[in-house]
């Protein structure tokens, strides 16, 4: 027995034909959900496309007892992410948690770096985080339920280099991901990022001594856990491979505050120890919490206008 249970529930998995996606689309149909299998079947680098690698992912859960139907639409464009929530409608009648994990690579040197594979990552990491999140964000709002969970990378969250395309699409998935989990709260909607580590045809020859121990196999478990009904966290961001699983956070500390009005560029040199110290950090849930800190300390000191 499971106590991670989708009995009953649809979830949408783009990029599902292989590698992180396809682990969690058996994952998720071995724990009873019903699967949309979203892949355009194309390339590393987003070209072509097929068929094949969708099906032959169903295939695999129906062969094992498990429910799911296959879409190739693609996330790059509204319509292709409202076809994808379409399919899921069409076949299961709801959509319950969708898991964006579709993605390519155009690796470049910043200096080298063409504007059209600046355009093509962004599209499919970013643009189709948003273009997939919204007509889903609507259906689950509607039902007062929902579940999103959007990739993000250590690529972007830390850097990585040759990867500006492929990092600030994922760290722009984060932001989204911040604002669906304050938004969707109301509603019952979670909203999460994981950043995997692991094995796929994107990082194939890129990981080293490291390559085997990175089986996508190894991060399908917290992925399955955020998009499930037994998740009770929201606006987090989950590290998961190689048999490790953490949390990413993003602290602010307190800093240094002037009540003398603005500040000059030596003030701030002055006082680099403590605008740069991170034994005061916070971790707020969100931009309010940060001003809220900034009330505070004005009112320590004295700035604040009594009438304001």
């Amino acid at each position: 027995m499971s106590f991670v249970d989708f009995e009953g529930r649809s979830v949408v998995v783009t990029g599902a034909g292989g590698g992180l996606g396809r682990e969690y689309a058996l994952a998720l149909a071995r724990h009873g959900a019903r699967v949309v299998v979203n892949d355009l079947g194309g390339t590393v680098d987003g070209a072509g496309g097929g068929a094949g690698m969708a099906d032959g992912v169903v295939r695999e859960i129906r062969e094992a007892g498990g429910e799911a139907v296959a879409c190739y639409d693609s996330v790059s464009t509204p319509e292709g992410g409202q076809a994808i929530i379409d399919a899921a409608m069409d076949a299961f009648g709801q959509v319950d948690a969708v898991i964006h994990n579709a993605g390519i690579l155009r690796d470049r040197s910043l200096s080298n770096l063409s504007p059209e594979e600046l355009d093509a990552v962004i599209d499919v990491h970013l643009k189709g985080g948003f273009n997939v999140t919204i007509p889903a964000f609507r259906v689950m709002k509607a039902a007062s339920y929902g579940r999103i969970v959007l990739t993000s990378s250590s690529s972007g969250l830390l850097g990585n280099f040759g990867q500006a395309n492929y990092g600030a699409a994922k760290t722009g998935l984060v932001g989204l991901m911040h604002v669906a989990a304050i938004e969707g709260a109301r509603y019952g909607i979670l909203a999460n990022c994981i950043a995997p580590g692991a094995r796929t045809r994107m990082t194939a020859g890129m990981l080293g001594e490291l390559d085997e121990l990175l089986d996508p196999a190894q991060v399908a478990a917290m992925a399955v856990y955020l998009a499930s009904p037994q998740c009770t966290h929201t606006h987090e961001i989950y590290s998961a491979g190689g048999g490790r699983f953490a949390r990413y956070v993003v602290g602010v500390n307190e800093g240094w505050f002037t009540p003398d009005g603005p500040a000059s560029a030596d003030d701030v040199l002055m006082h680099l120890d403590e605008i740069r110290d991170i034994g005061t950090l916070h971790v707020f849930d969100s931009g309010a919490e940060e001003l809220a800190l900034l009330r505070r300390m004005a009112a320590q000191a004295g700035a604040l206008n009594p009438a304001g």
